[in-house]
């Protein structure tokens, strides 16, 4: 049975999109002016990446997931190999995590969720009935993780190897993984996270900033702190659309990583409630259209597609607010970035494939 796709995902995803366009011209319109001469460059540059995005989910939309499924394996490969290619000393080669090409960086590894997500979809359903035994529930994803955790940790990006652990440890647990295998990675998998910020200067004093952001105002704790001064000084309703202050070269990565300040500088707690309660209304469709899905493969990429978002705003909006040590994630749909905007719109239109699929919500 075929039916509409999901209108409450439509209406939820259409109100971000442009909510999160306007949050952006107003965070990097500054940014913009000075290094560009033009304050819609920014959103020029994210409309664009809007536009593809949105083609990309009307045709997933259509297409049927089954027929993603079928190239899981290659979708997964070209992704993981595109993003071993930033680590290359090639010109293209820009920043450690992107690609530049032409006036468009493409970050892998935003892909590499997705595929990740289809990937772990078609074979967690196949092997259901063996999902129980550490070698064959666990071992195999947890070489797929290592391989994906040797490249984001060189490029470097452990906020991003974070939400892959977290969605693959999410997408096994409800395949059928045993909860004591699962438990036995989460506690084995923190002295890793351990090493991996003790071994790298930047990271430690992410987390250092992160316990004493006072201690440390000039250096690593200064984002944190223009990030809670920003969400301060908006209170409950904002200064004001346009009004914010921070974006004017206090808080580095305004339109990036810490948009969600602006947001709140500029309409208050009930901005970011807002907008976090429109991205929970999203991973709450994706889980609805997760139990009506026809068959098991779609039921875990629905589950995995919402775990994804949800992750993601979850971790920016801890690190914005100063309950999380900073990451570098993008919150979807407001976060400047192609990548970003691009991979959330497919996921959402693979999404709404899997709701037409089951049938009418």
């Amino acid at each position: 049975m075929t039916g509409r796709a999901d209108r409450a995902t439509v209406l939820t995803t259409s109100i971000l999109v442009l909510s999160g366009l306007v949050a952006l011209y107003s965070a990097s319109a500054p940014f913009s002016l000075r290094h560009y001469g033009s304050d819609i460059y920014m959103l020029v540059r994210q409309l664009a990446a809007v536009g593809v995005g949105v083609i990309g989910l009307l045709v997933l939309a259509r297409l049927d997931y089954r027929l993603l499924l079928r190239m899981n394996g290659a979708l997964l490969v070209g992704s993981i190999g595109l993003s071993l290619v930033t680590l290359l000393p090639l010109p293209i080669c820009t920043g450690g995590c992107w690609l530049s090409l032409g006036p468009f960086d493409l970050q892998p590894t935003e892909f590499v969720k997705l595929a990740l997500v289809l990937y772990l979809a078609s074979s967690i359903a196949r092997r259901r009935e063996r999902m129980s035994t550490f070698t064959d529930g666990i071992l195999p994803y947890l070489v797929i993780l290592g391989v994906l955790g040797a490249i984001t940790l060189s490029q470097p990006d452990l906020g991003m190897l974070l939400i892959f652990a977290g969605l693959t440890a999410s997408m096994l647990f409800l395949g059928g993984a045993r909860r004591r295998h699962l438990a036995f990675l989460g506690l084995g998998a923190i002295p890793l996270v351990y090493v991996a910020i003790r071994i790298a200067p930047y990271r430690f004093a992410r987390v250092l900033s992160f316990l004493d952001p006072q201690a440390y105002s000039t250096s690593s704790g200064y984002q944190v702190l223009q990030s809670l001064m920003a969400v301060g000084a908006g209170g409950i309703f904002g200064r004001g659309l346009g009004a914010s202050r921070a974006k004017l070269f206090y808080l580095p990565q305004a339109h990036n990583d810490f948009i969600l300040s602006v947001v709140g500088e500029e309409t208050g707690m009930l901005g970011i409630l807002c907008v976090l309660s429109l991205l929970g209304f999203l991973v709450w469709r994706a889980f609805a259209i997760a139990e009506s899905a026809p068959d098991e493969e779609g039921r875990l990429i629905a589950y995995g597609i919402g775990c994804a978002i949800g992750m993601q705003a979850l971790v920016n909006a801890g690190v914005t607010l100063g309950i999380l040590p900073v990451t570098g994630l993008t919150l979807p749909f407001f976060s400047g970035g192609g990548s970003s905007i691009l991979v959330t719109l497919a996921m959402v239109g693979v999404l709404l494939n899997v709701s037409k699929q089951g049938g009418r919500l």
